[in-house]
């Protein structure tokens, strides 16, 4: 698999849409109010509202700027509005109305004619005809005014300069700065939206990348400000197909009472969010995605009852890094386990009347543990499960009593049973459900708190408890340890029994942008997965693909295995000859000065394995060998017979031949290499195919075990290098190569008259 982070530049393919196509609007509000919106016809959206409090504003936002599409698919930032002129029919229920004091306003924020920031706030009931819940609206940028009253208090708007138009919706009764409890909902619709004028056509990026077999995650709490059709379009033109792993998130889909605590009462989600999803899920079956419906055991601490919080010895609540905080909810608490099943069964419900197959996930079941160490097992409804009086474990990470191992198993029972719970609500919703299992490999397989996988990898999860088994590694991957996730894979087979081909691997994420670098891991442990056989490989998540630039490509020339690991025939491959070769474009200016440029880091090799033909024997063996590797279709190895040592060319090899490393305390995978030249000019090969039982490996000059070779010649440790340690190795190696054609000729004549035949092979990047 291919990759690169793309920029806007790159964005080769272009089209056109009008400024303020519908599906480009957001929305943006202040919790515990909840708003969304989606597109309702080509020239419509629609935004549903559900109010909290009296002081609650929503605003529906067109940006000059796009800042949420990906790079290849954002449209061109153009702040210049001069000579639009904007139209639409507003029509609402349940928010003020466009006559009232409070009513819909449109904010402008920019910079006046001399570049001097301004905000100006215009009234759109004097730019509407019709009634205050049912008008026509035009607003002409050139003659657009702030100001209540007109023309008294006209403040013309400089329109050559906008960053930000923000539409202002409050609900009936609003008060300014109001904290009052008044929930209610609202809605509001923008049809027949046009814009006219020299100004009123945008650039957008049309890529299509190809389908390459990687799926896709997204989160609501990440783009529930964008309608879906947005977010669709770019999982479209990326290139993922197949399911969409939609975790429904922790903070925006919850409905509230007066409070702002989450109820059932209503039902299960907010209006707005089921809105969102209701389209979501139509606009997604008609793309042909499946849909795999993602719910955790997070929910937003403000919104969670403090009894159903899971909670330390000492009463701390569980709360996680984000700020503000989220909270693990107790699968002791029977009102937070019934919540989650009520949650649960919404959003798989919607998901089946829009035509999708029921898949459900439980994602991330676990017992938090404070960053000290200390589990929270200690809740009101989990001591009294526990027996009243659990033992107190002061850390998971410190050696345990029989008394707390005992605790732990108890806990995991729990947690199986509760996610049993869960299952068995889906599947009495919807009997023909799949339900999916999802773990943190890094938290419940802690190495410091190996007991902690008693609580946390209950064996009530056992194969078949769940259809598919899907595992997140990421802080491994990033840290480059590549070693953790195969023992911490390894571990959960064992643990739990799904096979290689009942787990997905959800791949990613990159928290901050200046982190944009770790896509490189990423990509490589989702190749990783794909190569183990994983049913399916998740790249987590669009927002994150979007804001860095990611864009995955499938390089391999065909649907059958790329690569036979098998050796060419020895006996035929002695006598080859060889043939390293570059890629160097040379300019030669009129004064006969050269410039060159090459295209390649490292040479690429050829062959000719003909003159190891010497008998019909040869021949035969020859052809069948042709002929199992499809032609050109498949590669293997071919032993270099002039190179195929990391001790110089073909010297008996030591464990401090070829540095591949410096060990940091942290990283456990090290490719081998081999370095022809010194200094900084050498030439640095990747070393894919070495000879199983011939690699050695040292630390500091002193040959160590404790390591496997991984794919593609990748050193792991079990335990990382410290920092500053050098590390080398020495290994035998075979080179990946193809037949260069699809057709080999052999001539009977020729060959008894002792002309060998040709027999081209070409290296295979890897």
């Amino acid at each position: 698999m291919g990759w690169r982070l793309a920029t806007r530049d790159d964005a080769l393919e272009q089209g056109t849409i009008k400024r303020f196509d519908a599906r480009f609007w957001t929305v943006d509000f202040p919790r515990p109010m909840m708003a969304a919106a989606t597109t309702i016809a080509p020239d419509a959206l629609r935004v549903d509202l559900q109010f909290q409090q009296t002081g609650d504003l929503a605003g529906l936002i067109w940006e000059a700027e796009d800042r949420w599409d990906h790079p290849l698919l954002a449209y061109a930032t153009d702040r210049d509005f001069s000579g639009c002129v904007l139209r639409f029919r507003w029509r609402s229920g349940g928010l003020m109305p466009l006559d009232a004091v409070n009513g819909p306003t449109l904010t402008i924020e920019g910079r006046d004619g001399g570049g001097a920031p301004r905000i100006w706030h215009v009234r759109l009931w004097n730019y509407a005809e019709g009634d205050p819940d049912d008008a026509a609206v035009t607003l002409d940028f050139d003659a657009l005014d702030g100001g209540f009253l007109l023309p008294g208090e006209a403040e013309r708007v400089w329109p050559a300069d906008i960053d930000r138009l923000f539409m202002s919706l409050v609900a009936l009764g609003h008060v300014p700065g109001g904290a009052e409890a008044s929930p209610s909902e609202a809605w509001v619709s923008l049809s027949e939206i046009a814009c006219d004028g020299a100004k009123s056509v945008l650039a957008i990026g049309e890529a299509m990348v190809p389908e390459h077999g990687l799926r896709i995650a997204t989160g609501y709490d990440d783009c529930y400000n964008l309608t879906p059709a947005r977010v669709l379009r770019q999982v479209l033109q990326l290139g993922y197909r197949g399911p969409i792993n939609h975790y429904v998130g922790m903070s925006h889909y919850p409905r509230l009472d007066a409070d702002g605590r989450a109820t059932l009462t209503g039902g299960a989600l907010s209006g707005p969010c089921a809105a969102w999803h209701r389209d979501f899920a139509t606009r997604a079956k008609a793309l042909d995605y499946g849909l795999i419906v993602s719910l955790s055991y997070e929910l937003f601490d403000a919104y969670a009852p403090d009894a159903w919080k899971q909670r330390a010895a000492d009463g701390s609540p569980a709360l996680t890094g984000w700020v503000p905080p989220s909270t693990l909810l107790s699968p002791a608490n029977e009102a937070a386990m019934s919540y989650l099943q009520a949650v649960a069964v919404a959003f798989v419900g919607i998901a089946v009347a829009a035509g999708h197959a029921p898949r459900f996930q439980i994602g991330e079941p676990w017992w938090w543990v404070m960053p000290d160490g200390r589990p929270c097992l200690y809740d009101e409804a989990a001591r009294a499960a526990f027996g009243g009086s659990p033992p107190e474990i002061a850390s998971v990470r410190a050696p345990l009593s029989p008394g707390e191992i005992a605790l732990l198993d108890q806990a995991g029972e729990m947690l199986a049973a509760s996610t049993g719970a869960l299952r068995d609500a889906v599947r009495a919703a919807a009997p023909r459900a799949e339900v999916l299992l999802l773990v943190y490999l890094p938290t419940v397989l802690d190495r410091a708190a190996p007991e902690l996988r008693r609580a946390n990898v209950p064996v009530g999860w056992v194969r078949p408890a769940y259809d598919v088994l899907q595992l997140e590694d990421y802080d491994w991957t990033v840290a480059g340890d590549a070693a953790g996730t195969a023992r911490g894979v390894a571990a959960m087979e064992a643990r739990l029994g799904y096979p290689v081909s009942e787990q997905h691997l959800l791949s990613g994420f990159v928290l901050r942008a200046e982190d944009r670098r770790q896509w490189r891991a990423i990509a490589e442990a989702a190749e990783a997965a794909r190569a183990r056989g994983v049913a399916e490989t998740f790249v987590w998540a669009l927002p994150q693909v979007a804001r860095d630039g990611f864009v995955a490509f499938d390089l391999r020339e065909a649907a059958v295995d790329a690569f036979d690991e098998v050796d060419f025939p020895l006996a035929l491959g002695r006598e080859a000859s060889a043939a390293p070769g570059f890629s160097t474009a040379i300019v030669t200016s009129a004064g006969g000065h050269e410039q060159r440029n090459t295209a390649w880091a490292d040479a690429r090799m050829r062959y000719d394995a003909g003159p190891g033909v010497r008998a019909q024997a040869d021949i035969e063996t020859l052809l069948a060998f042709f002929r199992a590797r499809r032609g050109a279709a498949k590669a293997f190895r071919f032993r270099d017979p002039f190179d195929d040592s990391s001790a110089g060319m073909t010297g008996a090899p030591a464990a401090t031949d070829q540095a591949i490393g410096t060990g940091d305390g942290v990283a456990t995978g090290f490719p081998l290499v081999k370095r022809y030249g010194a200094g900084p000019e050498a030439a640095v090969r990747r070393i894919t195919r070495p000879v199983a039982g011939s690699v050695r490996v040292a630390l500091d000059g002193v040959q160590v075990g404790g390591w496997t070779l991984g794919p593609l010649g990748e050193i792991r440790f079990d335990v990382p290098p410290a920092a500053g340690v050098a590390v080398t190795a020495g290994y035998r190696f075979d080179v990946p190569v193809r037949f260069e054609e699809d057709r080999l000729e052999v001539n009977r004549a020729t060959f008894l008259a002792g002309e060998a035949p040709s027999v081209p092979l070409v290296e295979v990047r890897e």
